[in-house]
Order: C-alpha cells, then sequence, then structure tokens
C-alpha cells in the first residue's frame, strides 16, 4: 500500500524509499497480470519507474504528479505509430491507491544517448541529430486538439505572462548573479515572440536523457521516452531543450538537426524561451554548458546560433 504523496516533505520521505515503493509497485504488478517477474528500478526519473521483467516498464505518479500520470498515458495513445522513431505502447493506465496513478508501458530496447555519447563518432552524431530534427518535425506536424483538454497550459499567451512575470525571481531563487538578473526584462521585452504562435504538441524535454540509441544499429535512435510533462504550445519552445541537453550548444549539431526539422529559429527566441520555462534555471545551464558569453544577447548566439 503506498501512502499518500501530496507535499514536498511527503515526497521527499516516500518516493527514494524502496522499503516502501518496491512492495506497492509488487502489489500493483500482481493485479495487472505481470507480477512475479524482476522488478528493477531505474536510477533515473523524478518518479519512480520500474522495468518489469525484460518486456514492460511501470511509472508510478504519486497524488503531487498524477496529472502527468494522465498526460503520459493520453500522449502516449495519442502517438501510437505517428512518428519515426520508437516511444513505448501504453498497456493499462489508471488510477491506484491513495491518488498515486500508473502506466504501464511496453519497454525499449538499447542504451540511453547520454551515456553512451562519448563514445559516438562524429558522423554518427550528425545522423542522430538529424534524425532528433526528423521526429520532432513530425510530432510538430501533428493535430493537438484531441489532448486539448488533458494538457497544460490551456492559455499559452496567459502561461507566458505568468512566466515572465516571475522570471527574475525564478532565477534569483537559483543563485544567478545579479550581473545576469538585471538582463532579463530587457531582454524579455525585446524578444521576437510570436503574438499568435501555433498550437503544437511539446514534449518539452526532449533531451539525450529521454532518448535512446542502438550501437548495433550503427547508432540510429531507437526510442524517445517521458511524456509526462507534455504541453501543447509554440514550437520553439522544445528547442529549448534540444539546444541545451541534446546538442549542447553545438552549432553544427544543432544546424544539421534544424535542416532536417524544416526551419530554423531565432537564437533570442528560443533563449526567451530558455527564460519562460517551466523548468528554468540558468545558473544549473551556466555551469553545465560553460559558456564565455556576458550578455544575454550573446549568449543566444553561443547556445542556439547554428552553422
Amino acid at each position: 500500500m503506498l501512502p499518500l504523496v501530496e507535499t514536498d516533505e511527503q515526497w521527499d520521505a516516500v518516493v527514494p524509499d524502496e522499503s516502501v515503493m518496491r512492495p506497492g509497485a509488487e502489489a500493483l504488478c500482481t493485479q495487472l497480470g505481470v507480477g512475479g517477474q524482476p522488478l528493477t528500478r531505474f536510477a533515473e526519473g523524478s518518479v519512480p519507474v520500474y522495468a518489469v521483467g525484460g518486456e514492460h516498464v511501470l511509472k508510478l505518479f504519486p497524488a503531487a504528479s498524477a496529472q502527468d500520470g494522465t498526460a503520459e498515458e493520453r500522449v502516449l495513445t495519442f502517438l501510437d505509430g505517428a512518428l519515426p522513431i520508437p516511444i513505448p505502447a501504453a498497456r493499462a493506465a489508471g488510477e491506484y491507491v491513495n491518488g498515486w496513478r500508473y502506466v504501464l508501458m511496453s519497454r525499449l530496447h538499447g542504451e540511453g544517448l547520454a551515456p553512451a555519447w562519448p563514445r559516438i563518432p562524429q558522423t554518427d552524431r550528425e545522423r542522430i541529430a538529424r534524425d532528433c530534427g526528423e521526429a520532432l518535425a513530425a510530432l510538430h506536424a501533428l493535430d493537438a486538439e484531441p489532448l486539448a483538454g488533458t494538457l497544460a497550459p490551456g492559455d499559452w499567451p496567459a502561461f507566458l505572462a505568468r512566466q515572465r512575470a516571475g522570471a527574475v525571481a525564478r532565477q534569483r531563487e537559483h543563485g544567478l548573479p545579479e550581473a545576469w538578473l538585471e538582463q532579463i526584462p530587457d531582454f524579455l521585452a525585446a524578444a521576437p515572440l510570436p503574438a499568435i504562435p501555433q498550437r503544437t504538441l511539446l514534449h518539452t524535454e526532449f533531451m539525450r536523457e529521454h532518448l535512446i540509441t542502438d550501437p548495433a544499429g550503427r547508432w540510429r535512435l531507437t526510442g524517445l521516452i517521458d511524456f509526462g510533462p507534455a504541453m501543447i504550445g509554440d514550437p520553439a519552445y522544445d528547442l529549448v531543450a534540444v539546444g541545451l541537453f541534446t546538442t549542447r550548444a553545438d552549432p553544427r549539431l544543432l544546424g544539421q538537426l534544424l535542416t532536417a526539422y524544416g526551419r530554423p529559429f531565432e537564437p533570442r527566441l528560443l533563449m526567451a524561451y530558455t527564460l519562460l520555462h517551466v523548468y528554468s534555471n540558468l545558473p544549473w545551464y551556466l555551469r553545465e554548458l560553460k559558456p564565455s558569453a556576458q550578455a544575454l544577447d550573446e549568449l543566444a548566439e553561443e547556445w542556439f546560433g547554428v552553422a
């Protein structure tokens, strides 16, 4: 039996504790008809995710993130067969106990792109970048209206207004130095945000950590996972995670990806969405990517410029 998890304190006490989580996961697997198989928790991920034998994955969502569980199941079902790279197939989904939700899905085979990246030759990296661009283009070409009642934020302009109003405070809370903080209001005021953006299905975290590759298949992409944070909004918003965590400020790789995607994006637009993103943490990005830029305009070109 899994306890209620609605607060940060409850999350910290329950979610990492396998003495609590595992019995609940095992009982649910039995209910779903996949009990008795080896249950292995993945180290990655903000919510508990278990490999169930070799063919299934069980993802658990506490009450505090139950909406992500609903989104994951609906998006996986909606995207079945729609992308040029595999995604998990939803096998079962629903409510469990005390506000928990679950999604039982098929397991994609291969190796995570993030740990594999140092071993991948440059020519294969460029092909992967093109494959990513094609996959994103296919995702963004879909009519997302069937998911409009399920996915956030609903009112995209209102969402951006809220994010803009809190942009400086969010980065200050993360520890961004004042020399950067003072640039944010003017930069956002001048940013080329579209007045009436396209309404597109967004993965929002399209990054190496959520991509799977197969070294036996000349490092082809064999999967895209984690659709719980999916949204509907401007397609440029999806390029934030791409530039920061997939191509990681490599202008040649981003150029290859956007050529395959089929259109360019203004670096200042992507930098603006970096500041407006729901998970925006500029100090972390600066530590990870170690740019030479000292101004947001320069940073936009360094992170999102192409070659």
